[in-house]
């Protein structure tokens, strides 16, 4: 690796592989464009001869980009043992500058397009649903797919994090984004249901690993605030850049034009990667550093620093050596208490947001709502929750990380409970049900706003993706869950739902309240330190 960390191990096998995934989709277009007389109508035609080769190009070019981002045998095996990794106090101590913003800009578009993905599925699903010829509740088995390849992708990817990179990790993620574009080409709706799957499986990891590059390369007065408005900004311009497509181009282009996004989104990520370094720590661990010391300079300021910071300490470097450490070791060492209290809240927050909230309008309606005026209050309640993301920012960085964490926990428990007397007492107010819906949407979004920012932050460098994505596969799991209960007639009651959520969402807050660790301001390594303090 090049001194500046942005360079490829085998940049000729990385650049291959892009274009051979980038022609492996193009030759799927050709059928596309012939179908515009049909709209666009391709259901039960035979794949042709180019795009079976398409399908062979699509695999083989993102195992040969993989190979060109692959670092050498003996800095995995020294990654996966945590080896000794460097600290530069000026690095901490450095006001934000052009560099940092760079890297913000360049990981909240990645962020906008990880989100944009699995958010489409509600706009192609009524689509496909017609020219499938297939139910929407069959049609849902295309968000069910998505959901278990987030969550497999949250752990797989954040592993492969861990061991191979953090830029690794999101180029990746980006050429699956290019090679799952055929979605928008599939003749038939099983075929959709795989590449759904693979779509999720990038989204899954994106998140997680952005989060981990970040909270591993701003100055740690900043970090919080950082992580947590990266994590809001994307989550709504990718929502936003989602219906904004749908709006313009499925009228003219159906709805397969959404899917067929994935190849330049996907390649503009690929396309900004010379702003996304690999992490300094990271590269530390990898026995790489020069490659560290370079990073760190460019967003340090200047080189000159880090000497001067180098002849006040004899050595601008603190070294840390970690124990081998991998996805089983983290649900029973030191960190053991608050991965397992994280997990459950994920968990709980994917009930809420992909089961309580999922069928909120319908059980509106039983309130004596009609369909256009649960919509309207929904609408409502969301307006009113966005300024919600301010206050959110202010107490993680102001107050307390970890605290934010349990008050917005037990907000969510509050606004279940509320609820749920509303049924019991046979409430119609509507002023109280914009209420408690909107206490609920700002609770869940500081939930998931301070969770996973929370997670990049806790595990030492050599399990920060893994414990990032683990953490982000939970709440993924619980969405799974979600759908299951929902399916069994769980969330037809406010009462029921709200009093089977809010249990593990409480035990999540008691779990987290005890173990929790401040991190709000404080350096990566002393994070580190309390865990080891006895």
């Amino acid at each position: 690796m090049q001194p500046q960390g942005i360079a490829f191990h085998h940049p000729w096998a990385f650049w291959l592989g892009c274009v051979a995934v980038a022609a492996g989709v193009c030759l799927h277009l050709p059928m596309y464009v012939m179908a515009a007389p049909m709209h666009f109508h391709l259901a039960g035609m035979p794949m042709d001869a180019s795009m079976e080769v398409g399908m062979l190009l699509i695999p083989s070019g993102v195992l040969l980009a993989a190979y060109g981002l692959m670092p050498r045998l003996a800095q995995v095996r020294l990654t996966t043992h945590g080896g000794a990794h460097l600290h530069f106090h000026v690095a901490d101590g450095v006001p934000l500058n052009g560099e940092h913003w760079k890297l913000v800009v360049v990981l909240a578009i990645a962020l906008t397009i990880d989100v944009m993905k699995p958010a489409s599925i509600a706009f192609v699903m009524p689509g496909m649903a017609r020219e499938y010829g297939i139910s929407m509740s069959t049609a849902g088995y295309l968000a069910l797919s998505a959901l278990i390849g987030t969550a497999a992708g949250s752990i797989v990817w954040g592993r492969l994090a861990d061991m191979f990179g953090r830029r690794a990790a999101i180029l990746l993620s980006a050429l699956l984004f290019m090679g799952t574009a055929i979605c928008g080409t599939m003749p038939s709706f099983g075929w959709n249901i795989v590449m759904c799957f693979m779509m999720g499986a990038a989204a899954g990891g994106m998140l997680p690993i952005a989060f981990t590059l970040m909270a591993e390369t701003i100055p740690a007065r900043h970090r919080g605030w950082l992580l947590v408005a990266l994590g809001g900004i994307g989550t709504s311009a990718g929502y936003l850049a989602a219906s904004g497509a749908a709006t313009l181009l499925e009228p003219e282009f159906s709805w397969r034009a959404l899917w067929l996004l994935n190849l330049p989104t996907g390649a503009l990520i690929v396309v900004l990667n010379r702003y996304i370094p690999e992490s300094p720590r990271f590269l530390a661990g990898a026995g790489l550093h020069d490659s560290a010391r370079a990073v760190l300079a460019r967003f340090a300021g200047s080189s000159a620093g880090l000497v001067a910071d180098a002849a006040a300490e004899a050595s601008p470097i603190m070294e840390i050596h970690q124990p081998r450490a991998g996805l089983r070791e983290m649900l029973r060492g030191r960190h053991a208490r608050i991965t397992v209290a994280l997990m459950v809240c994920g968990l709980a927050w994917g009930l809420v947001n992909f089961g309580f909230v999922l069928w909120l309008p319908a059980n509106l309606h039983k309130l004596g709502l009609d369909a256009h005026a649960s919509s309207l209050l929904m609408a409502q309640s969301a307006l009113l929750a966005i300024p919600g993301i301010v206050v959110v920012v202010w107490l993680y960085q102001r107050w307390s990380s970890f605290k934010s964490l349990v008050l917005f926990v037990g907000l969510t428990v509050v606004a279940l409970l509320a609820f749920a007397a509303i049924e019991v007492a046979g409430l119609r107010a509507q002023a109280l049900t914009i209420a408690a819906t909107v206490l609920l949407l700002i609770s869940i979004s500081g939930v998931i706003a301070t969770m996973i920012p929370y997670a990049a932050e806790i595990y030492p460098v050599h399990l920060r993706g893994t414990g990032s994505g683990l953490i982000a596969a939970g709440s993924k799991m619980g969405g799974i869950l979600g759908a299951a209960f929902g399916v069994a007639g769980l969330f037809d009651s406010f009462l029921w739902a709200a009093l089977v959520i809010a249990v593990p969402m409480t035990l999540a807050g008691v779990m987290l309240w005890r173990g929790g660790v401040e991190t709000s301001g404080h350096e990566l390594e002393a994070i580190q330190q309390r865990f080891e303090s006895p």
